[in-house]
């Protein structure tokens, strides 16, 4: 889906300028996402992007396996194959916010990779603040007896799972201030 969108140069194909609906906030999230649909969580690195998906419940992330970069066509291709498998009607990023609460380099880098990859889908972007999900992942699979190897082909998928639960557990909790 994602190549009808592209040249054959790998450029965005003039005539699908504009047709994403850009990044939202959580709280806007449940009027956007349509029924029966999933989220999907990502942890952006440089040699790999992290992704999880929740279940149709919108209760629990699952990790699913990473994806090696190559080329961003390339990736987006991929990812988008993937997200279309799983049905999923919006993505939730993760942003890699300083502790102090700024942004940084690579917070600009998650920023530019929406803004490169919002003409090539329909999904509207939750930016998620990421601040320790690495390192609570990494402990979980430290906890779990997986070697220093096996930790290293999980953990960016694993980080997507701690950012995509907790949007999941977000949205969870508006629901219920709504309800009550």
């Amino acid at each position: 889906m994602a190549q009808r969108f592209l040249t054959s140069k790998g450029r965005v194909s003039p005539k699908c300028q504009g047709k994403s609906l850009g990044i939202i906030s959580i709280e806007e999230l449940p009027e956007r996402l349509a029924d029966g649909k999933t989220l999907a969580g990502l942890d952006l690195g440089d040699k790999t992007i992290g992704v999880a998906v929740s279940d149709r419940g919108l209760s629990f992330a699952h990790p699913r396996p990473v994806i090696l970069r190559k080329k961003f066509s390339l990736d987006v291709a991929q990812l988008v194959a993937q997200l279309e498998q799983d049905n999923v009607g919006a993505i939730v990023l993760g942003l890699p916010v300083n502790m102090d609460g700024s942004e940084g380099p690579r917070a600009q880098k998650s920023r530019a990779f929406v803004r490169n990859m919002a003409p090539l889908s329909n999904l509207p972007f939750v930016l998620w603040d990421e601040r320790l999900s690495t390192v609570a992942a990494e402990r979980t699979l430290i906890e779990m007896d997986f070697s220093r190897k096996k930790r290293a082909g999980k953990i960016d998928s694993a980080a997507a799972a701690f950012i995509l639960q907790g949007a999941l557990d977000r949205l969870q909790s508006l629901g219920r201030a709504d309800r009550g």
